[in-house]
């Protein structure tokens, strides 16, 4: 079988699905619960006894519905009570009523965000030294649990210049840690005394237990110091109030002293590595000589995206290459975009006129920023399209407008060429990002 050029969104989205059924927090969680004669095994060495005390079940971030199910229906009448805090929910949940269900606001936390973590700190107060406080966490849950050591005001203004930075989720997540009570270990804090063991999703390249999710269930190393310098290397100050960055700087001199709670080592249950060599394996079946090239992608969006860009066009026929990880996007513009679309636009620009190469950058949870796309597909024909239809690819990047570029390319090019934009909604998992690198030879 020779792939065809003419077939390149087709292919894109069989990988694409690929990686996310790899993905999938269902199978996942399932994957690492078993019960067997009272015992309940977590992972391969972990053990509980069932007999001993009650079981707790805390589940946030956007697969935290997925994840609670598979738990749940591993437990059975084992679960005493639990807790979820998701993005958005789907249209058929399957949870028992001991299960409370939460929605909270992302990427900036909000009023919800702070009144599901209260109903999270509430639950855990009744927990004593014979129980159980099963963790399951997934990308999104730095600001779905958020109960933040300054007002929510400033923390949400702080989250907002934060991501509009392009600092890296690590030095994003060092920040948070520090101003958050319920991050850097304080949701163990909060289970104390009892036991507490947690399956994680990971969102963060090469998967450090501190960073995913702020490190709810895993104590950091890091300091206000840490912080404060954090703010200083990417000019937060410059994005906020003065008055705000003062009481943000204060609130970290004045952090207390993390509690020292111990826990049970935290499991990672699925990251992008499974995701992207899923999508490997299957681009071989469709007739691809496929690769993995890293699992680590990390750098400015736009910058990637030529970088990509330049590998694509040195790629011989029927060859795929596959890229996982997140990049970020420093913002100098008011468009509409995210680190996807980014990625994506800028690699279109570098390939304007490249015949047979088709390149698509996509987040694996459906939503690439504030937008309704995980990101989108482009070829050596993408920006030549967009000349001839009298948008300026190079105007749309400069000013952080990747997604109403895209849009309004799909708009006045309907009908005549493949859409750019990929749209399928909310996937119920969160893997960082993929990058597909396709060749064709005819």
């Amino acid at each position: 079988m020779v792939p065809r050029f003419a077939d390149y969104r087709q292919h894109v989205a069989e990988l694409y699905a690929a990686a996310l059924a790899a993905a999938d927090p269902e199978t996942a969680v399932s994957a690492h619960l078993h019960i067997t004669n009272s015992q309940l095994r977590i992972g391969q060495e972990q053990h509980y006894d069932l007999g001993r005390g009650r079981v707790f079940l805390v589940s946030v971030g956007k697969a935290a519905v997925p994840m609670a199910q598979a738990a749940s229906r591993r437990l059975g009448r084992a679960l005493h009570a639990g807790i979820v805090v998701a993005k958005t929910l789907p249209d058929t949940i399957d949870l028992p009523p001991v299960v409370a269900i939460h929605t909270g606001n992302h990427p900036v936390p909000g009023p919800n965000s702070l009144a599901a973590t209260t109903a999270v700190h509430d639950l855990l107060q009744t927990t004593t030294a014979a129980d159980l406080v099963l963790c399951l966490i997934s990308g999104g849950a730095s600001a779905l649990l958020s109960q933040p050591l300054v007002s929510l005001a400033d923390w949400q203004a702080l989250n907002q210049a934060l991501l509009a930075s392009g600092c890296p989720i690590d030095a994003f997540n060092t920040v948070r840690r520090q101003l958050d009570a319920v991050k850097g270990g304080g949701l163990a804090d909060w289970a104390a005394p009892a036991q507490v063991a947690s399956l994680i999703l990971s969102d963060v390249v090469g998967n450090p237990l501190a960073i995913i999710g702020s490190g709810p269930t895993v104590p950091g190393s890091d300091t206000p110091a840490d912080a404060l310098a954090v703010l200083d290397r990417y000019a937060v100050a410059q994005r906020l109030d003065s008055a705000v960055f003062r009481r943000l700087q204060d609130a970290l001199r004045q952090r207390p002293s993390p509690q020292t709670s111990s826990s049970l080592p935290p499991i990672i249950v699925g990251d992008v590595r499974q995701a992207a060599q899923a999508a490997q394996a299957r681009a071989a079946e469709l007739g691809f000589t496929a690769q993995l090239l890293t699992a680590r992608l990390e750098g400015e969006a736009r910058e990637v995206g030529r970088v990509a860009a330049a590998i694509a066009k040195d790629l011989p026929p029927q060859h795929a290459f596959l890229l996982g990880g997140e990049t970020t996007v420093t913002l100098t513009g008011s468009g509409l975009g995210g680190r996807n679309l980014e990625t994506a636009l800028a690699a279109a620009i570098s390939l304007a006129g490249h015949e047979r190469v088709a390149l698509a950058s996509l987040a694996t949870d459906g939503e690439d920023g504030p937008t309704d796309a995980a990101g989108a597909i482009v070829t050596g024909g993408t920006a030549v399209r967009a000349e001839q239809a009298n948008l300026s690819p190079q105007a749309f990047l400069a000013n952080n407008d990747s997604y109403h570029f895209f849009h309004q390319l799909d708009q006045r090019t309907a009908g005549t060429a493949p859409p750019s934009l990929l749209q399928p909604g909310p996937t119920g998992t969160n893997v960082n990002d993929l990058v597909i690198l396709l060749s064709y030879g005819s």
